[in-house]
This record gives C-alpha cells, sequence and structure tokens, in this order.
C-alpha cells in the first residue's frame, strides 16, 4: 500500500535509517509482502546494472590490455639487446704475448742444476746448486757478493753500480783510467735497451784474474742493467774458455732472468 512506502508511515520500514547490526532488527516485525516484491525488483534492478557495468569494464579492460600488448614488444625486444651484448663481452680475451710481459718480473722455470736463492743482501737470485757464497765490502750500494763452483773454476758476481747508466759504467770500465785484468781482451759490447728494460753486456777474454785460480784463458759476460726498484747493478759470470762459451752465458741469462732487487715488485719465483 502507498503508506507502507512512504518514509515515517505505519508500514514496517522504520522512520530513521536503521540501527547498526543486523537486518532486520530483531525487535521490529518481518516486512509485509508486497515490500518482499517490492525488493525483489530493486535487486534485480541492481544486477542488471551491475551486470552493465562490468561488461563496461570488460571492454575498458580489453582495450587497455590490447594497448598494454602493443607496447611491450619494443621493450621486449630492447631486453634481448644487452643479453647478445652480455654474449660477447663474456668471450675470453687473448692472454697478453711474452713481449708485453717485464722478463724482470716474473721468473722463468727454473734449469736442472739450479736452485733459487733469497741472498742476505736483499736480493733473489738463481744459482747453480752447491755453490759457496762469499762477499766483499763495497764503498756503493750493497755488498760484492760471489758464488763459486766447489772447484771455483766458475763464478757468478753480483754488485751495485754508482754510475748514472750501464752505458755510462762501461764507458768508465773500459777507459784507460781502469785497470783491467792481465790479457784483457774485448770481444764484444751490446746495447740491449728494449721497452720496459735499459741495458748492456760486455763480453771479454782475460789471461788471469786476481784472486781466482789459473785456469788458463778466463771468459766472461758482464751485464749491467737498471733492475726494478730504479737502482743499476751488475752480475757477472766467469769461466774458464777451453770449455767452450755456452755455460758461462747460460750462467749469466738464468741469474738475470730469476734477478729480484732488494726493493722490488718481482712475483713470487716457482720451483715446480
Amino acid at each position: 500500500s502507498p503508506s507502507a512506502q512512504e518514509p515515517g508511515g505505519s508500514g514496517a520500514w522504520p522512520p530513521a535509517p536503521w540501527p547498526s547490526g543486523s537486518w532486520p532488527p530483531a525487535d521490529q516485525p518481518a516486512a509485509p509482502a508486497a515490500a518482499q516484491g517490492m525488493s525483489r525488483r530493486l535487486v534485480w534492478s541492481v544486477l542488471v546494472g551491475a551486470a552493465a557495468v562490468g561488461v563496461a569494464v570488460s571492454l575498458v579492460l580489453t582495450l587497455v590490455v590490447r594497448s598494454g600488448d602493443d607496447q611491450d614488444e619494443p621493450s621486449v625486444a630492447a631486453s634481448a639487446s644487452p643479453t647478445s651484448e652480455v654474449s660477447q663481452q663474456s668471450e675470453p680475451t687473448p692472454a697478453p704475448t711474452e713481449e708485453t710481459l717485464s722478463p724482470s718480473a716474473t721468473a722463468p722455470e727454473l734449469p736442472a742444476g739450479y736452485e733459487e736463492y733469497e741472498d742476505a743482501e736483499g736480493f733473489r737470485i738463481a744459482i747453480p746448486e752447491g755453490w759457496s757464497r762469499s762477499t766483499v765490502d763495497s764503498q756503493f750500494g750493497i755488498a760484492v757478493v760471489n758464488y763459486r763452483s766447489a772447484d771455483s773454476e766458475r763464478r757468478l758476481q753480483v754488485y751495485q753500480v754508482a754510475e748514472e747508466s750501464p752505458d755510462a759504467s762501461f764507458e768508465l770500465y773500459l777507459s784507460e783510467a781502469t785497470a783491467k785484468p792481465d790479457g784483457f781482451r774485448q770481444l764484444s759490447l751490446q746495447n740491449l735497451d728494449d721497452a720496459g728494460f735499459t741495458g748492456s753486456r760486455l763480453e771479454y777474454l782475460a789471461d788471469s784474474i786476481r784472486g781466482e785460480p789459473d785456469v788458463g784463458t778466463w771468459h766472461v759476460y758482464d751485464e749491467r742493467f737498471v733492475a726494478l726498484d730504479g737502482n743499476i747493478y751488475a752480475i757477472a759470470a766467469y769461466g774458464p774458455d777451453a770449455d767452450g762459451r755456452d755455460d758461462e752465458l747460460e750462467l749469466l741469462t738464468t741469474a738475470l732472468d730469476w734477478f729480484c732487487p732488494p726493493i722490488g715488485s718481482c712475483d713470487p719465483a716457482s720451483v715446480d
């Protein structure tokens, strides 16, 4: 009836908004059938409206998703390109060639019959096994160190050079101002300057050397060079000329390859 549908009438609707709690309130009578009929129509209207809104929302979402899918394709392609760049960068780089390595920084494998030796003067070197060691005081730098074979017919000498360069040191040694061994004869003087290395090598013969045994003619290689600490050192190899000259060259080059100055940054040597 009309009065049952008007707020404040004598029907089932309360005159004010319903109180909190469950619906309908426990102290209110049940709504008449007509009100239930109206409630069903209202519910169906709400459901139909919600369905229409749902269709509209689904259409909007479909358009948005499709539009978003179109925009994602370039981003996928862009994300693939860095992967190919990484794979190219992960390829191993070529190992440095021997020419790029400092010959005085990394020691090679020791030849048979040699041993690594950490000298009391602070430098590292390689000498034949079983050799003895002696020193002579020097007026400049480290003491003069001599390594000798058991029969004293072969010798390796190490000392520090006072002159400003290897060439200047040899110029002074070969001048008339410097005394030479008896029967001194120069065979060659090579400048060995190269990228990362500064040095010169003198080769000579002598009939006798003071303080050394009589072996006939002595053959000597004397190399003077700038080491990693910036100082100039000399390494000289002595031996009888009668048994050939290759053994003095091997003695010299092995000592040079393994030489590390007292204040150097040489790699740890390995004798494996």
